[in-house]
């Protein structure tokens, strides 16, 4: 089963080049998702009062374009699968009837107590719900950054919360653009996203980003040296 929704593009949303910037794209990715758990039954209103929520772990987006101002753009998603305590979920990306992106998520269920991934996806809540579709996008793996080219701090603030009580995913990559950003305009860009150790309020995390021929790889890590978030921005040139 499909889902589809459409939204305006705002103008608070878009950068100094007019086009969207790749942390509002996430959140709208991440707010189809909700949307459409909402509306089957296992979203955070259902979830929540169980003591659980929704996380993202992995995240893999591809734009040939990017909108800006005023654009409208379709979002239609569905569920590929559930297994190994993880759900898969995958987006594709419209400008009218021009498909200009598409992504692949992977998501996990926190006991909010425990701190740590529950095992409940044989709940009736969860059944009959995956379309089956495997979207056709390759995972790129993360390597040992090098020498970083640089490295910038960044304490966890209030405004980074969720309603998780940790930080928002969208702020991570926000952290890796503010840190460097890549020149992808008017290209193909690809963001891979790791999402490895949740970070609370006070928490001191750098990113630390190597610039390649064909991005930048980051990696954030917390004070202790744990890998909290790892990502890649992969540039190609438009046919």
């Amino acid at each position: 089963m499909k889902y589809s929704y459409e939204f305006e593009i705002k103008y608070q949303e878009v950068d100094d080049r007019k086009k969207l910037r790749l942390f509002n794209l996430e959140n709208y990715l991440l707010e189809v998702a909700g949307k459409v758990a909402d509306e089957l039954g296992f979203g955070i209103a259902q979830l929540h009062p169980m003591g659980l929520t929704w996380i993202i772990t992995r995240l893999s987006v591809e734009m040939t374009e990017l909108p800006g101002p005023t654009d409208h753009i379709r979002i239609e998603t569905w569920v590929e699968g559930t297994a190994h305590m993880l759900s898969t979920r995958d987006f594709r990306i419209y400008s009218g009837d021009r498909l200009i992106g598409k992504c692949k998520s992977v998501w996990a269920i926190l006991d909010m107590e425990k701190r740590e991934i529950a095992n409940v996806f044989d709940l009736p809540m969860f059944e009959g719900h995956v379309d089956g579709e495997v979207l056709d996008m390759t995972r790129v793996r993360m390597t040992t950054l090098p020498e970083p080219t640089g490295s910038v701090p960044h304490k966890i603030v209030y405004s980074d919360l969720d309603y998780n009580k940790h930080c928002n995913s969208c702020k991570y990559l926000q952290a890796m653009i503010d840190a460097y950003l890549p020149d992808y305009y008017g290209k193909t860009v690809r963001l891979d996203i790791n999402y490895s150790k949740e970070v609370m309020l006070g928490d001191e995390l750098t990113t630390h980003y190597v610039v390649m021929e064909d991005g930048v790889q980051y990696q954030q890590k917390n004070e202790a040296g744990e890998t909290s978030c790892s990502a890649k921005i992969t540039i190609t040139p438009n046919p």
